[in-house]
């Protein structure tokens, strides 16, 4: 199936995702929570989860503004991380929204990363999450990055037909499986050989 087609009016669209890019991709105050060039790909989407096969790759809702985490940010503990604002708390509300009125069936599993962020954006859409360490944000250390998006391709190729996933991770996680830089709140559908099978921000 193709990759469903876009407008690519926005910043967004650099081609190779540099430090640089990774760094402004997570300033939380750079990117709208929904951008300009969004196409309503409802259709396509539901089409496609309730084919299954594939899994949702979403990042995190937004944030309150920064780049990165606070200098005193320690993973179990929610206060010392760069968490969602009030708008980003709304749009994770309205992609679990989404979900429901399309009526699809339940996810075959809900994975995120450590990260409060991630964890938080998953309870309020759906409820639920699974903590998931191949998700976790390697922004401060690419060395990681390898392994774990091989951790994910292997566990994209298990998703049965007529099932999905969703899992709820970070900028770096997702330009790397992709090449793409999403904003937060959106995610890509990729099939279990990890192509891109349609982008949506759930409008």
């Amino acid at each position: 199936m193709p990759l469903l087609q876009l407008s690519r009016q926005s910043s967004f669209f650099t081609g190779v995702v540099t430090r640089r890019d990774a760094l402004v991709g997570l300033a939380a105050s750079a990117w709208p929570a929904l951008p300009v060039w969004a196409a309503d790909v409802t259709g396509n989407v539901t089409s496609l989860l309730s084919s299954g096969g594939c899994v949702v790759v979403l990042r995190h809702a937004a944030t309150v503004p920064g780049v990165g985490d606070p200098p005193e940010f320690k993973l179990d503990e929610c206060r010392t991380q760069r968490n969602l604002s009030d708008a980003g708390q709304q749009d994770a509300r309205r992609i679990g929204a989404w979900f429901r009125n399309s009526k699809l069936p339940q996810p075959r599993a809900v994975l995120t990363s450590a990260w409060c962020r991630c964890k938080d954006t998953a309870d309020l859409a759906f409820g639920k999450h699974t903590v998931w360490p191949a998700l976790n944000s390697t922004f401060s250390d690419r060395a990681l990055q390898p392994e774990q998006s091989q951790l994910l391709r292997q566990a994209m190729a298990k998703i049965p037909a007529r099932q999905f996933e969703v899992w709820v991770t970070h900028q770096v996680n997702i330009s790397a499986l992709t090449g793409e830089v999403p904003a937060m709140g959106e995610a890509f559908v990729l099939d279990r050989k990890g192509r891109v099978l349609a982008r949506t921000v759930f409008v």
